[in-house]
C-alpha cells in the first residue's frame, strides 16, 4: 500500500531535484544541465543585490504572516462551532456548505473573486449603500493582500477543519461526562477538555504550515494581481514563474526558487525543535 506514495515522492519530488544544478549553472537547453556553463553562486547573488528582493520577500512574509495569524485558526474555530452543534442535519448542512469553495476551481474562484470586487461589483454596491465610492478593489495595492487572505480563509476553511473535526471526534466522551457532574459550562468544556484534546493535531499542523511558510500559490497571486499591485502582491513564487516561463530566465529562477526552498526547510527544523522542547509534540 505504500509503494505508489513511495513512487510519487521518489519521482516527483527527488528525482527533480537533479535539476536544482543549474540555479549554479548558466543553463542553455542546447547544452542540457551538465553540459552548461558553471557560474557558481552569481544567480544568487545577483538576485540578493536586485531590486526584486526586498520587495518580494517582504510581501511573501507578510502574506505568510497574515495567512498564519487569520487563515491558520479559521478551520480550528469552524472545527469547535460544528463540535457544539446538537442537530445533525444543521451540522451536515454546515459542513457541506463550507467544504464547497474549495472544491470549485481556482479559475472559476479568482473569477468569481474579480467580478465581487469590480467597480460595478457586489461588494460594492453595497458599499455604495452607505455612501462609499465604487472602486475596482484589485487595481488598489494596499487593498489585494486582505482579499487575498479573506479569499483564502473563505475556500479552504471548510476543508481544512476536516482534520480538526476528526482529532474531536477521538477526544474521550467520558471527560465531558465528569465535567458536566462538576458543574463545568460548555465553555470551560471547551476550554479544559476540547482544546487540550486536539492540541497536539493542532502543533503538527503548525509545524507543518511553518514549513510552506513562504510556498504562497503562485496560482491566485497570478490570476489576481496585475502590475498596478506588484509593490504588495508579487511574491518569491510569482517572481520565480516571470522569470523563469515568461522571461526564460531559467537558472536565476532556479536560484531563486532553491533560496525559497532552503529557507522552508530552516523554518520547519525550527518549529519543529521548538516544539519538541515546549510542548515534547513534533513531526520527528
Amino acid at each position: 500500500m505504500m509503494l505508489p506514495v513511495i513512487a510519487y515522492y521518489i519521482i516527483f519530488h527527488y528525482i527533480p531535484m537533479y535539476g536544482a544544478l543549474i540555479a549554479f549553472k548558466d543553463y542553455s537547453p542546447m547544452k542540457g544541465i551538465l553540459g552548461s556553463d558553471w557560474v557558481g553562486l552569481k544567480h544568487f547573488h545577483d538576485f540578493f543585490n536586485s531590486y526584486y528582493f526586498t520587495r518580494i520577500l517582504k510581501n511573501t512574509l507578510v502574506i505568510s504572516l497574515y495567512s498564519l495569524i487569520f487563515e491558520f485558526p479559521a478551520p480550528i474555530l469552524l472545527a469547535l462551532l460544528i463540535n457544539e452543534v446538537r442537530n445533525k442535519t444543521f451540522k451536515r448542512v454546515a459542513q457541506t456548505i463550507t467544504y464547497m469553495p474549495y472544491f470549485i476551481s481556482l479559475v472559476v474562484i479568482c473569477g468569481i473573486i474579480t467580478d465581487f470586487t469590480n467597480g460595478d461589483g457586489i461588494i460594492n454596491r453595497l458599499f455604495m449603500l452607505f455612501g462609499y465610492d465604487g472602486q475596482a478593489m484589485l487595481q488598489k495595492p494596499e487593498l489585494f493582500r486582505p482579499i487575498y487572505i479573506l479569499s483564502e480563509i473563505w475556500q479552504r476553511i471548510g476543508w481544512e477543519s476536516i482534520i480538526y473535526i476528526a482529532a474531536l471526534m477521538s477526544i474521550d466522551q467520558e471527560q465531558y461526562e465528569a465535567a458536566r457532574m462538576d458543574g463545568a459550562s460548555r465553555l470551560k468544556q471547551i476550554f479544559y477538555i476540547t482544546i487540550p484534546g486536539i492540541l497536539p493535531t493542532i502543533t503538527i499542523m503548525f509545524i507543518l504550515r511553518m514549513g510552506n511558510m513562504l510556498n504562497v500559490g503562485f496560482e491566485k497571486i497570478i490570476l489576481l494581481y496585475n502590475p498596478v499591485t506588484y509593490d504588495t502582491a508579487d511574491v518569491i513564487s510569482s517572481f520565480v514563474y516571470r522569470k523563469g516561463l515568461l522571461e526564460f530566465g531559467w537558472s536565476y529562477s532556479s536560484a531563486v526558487g532553491l533560496f525559497n526552498s532552503v529557507v522552508n526547510l530552516l523554518l520547519l527544523v525550527t518549529a519543529n525543535y521548538i516544539s519538541r522542547k515546549v510542548n515534547k509534540s513534533s513531526l520527528w
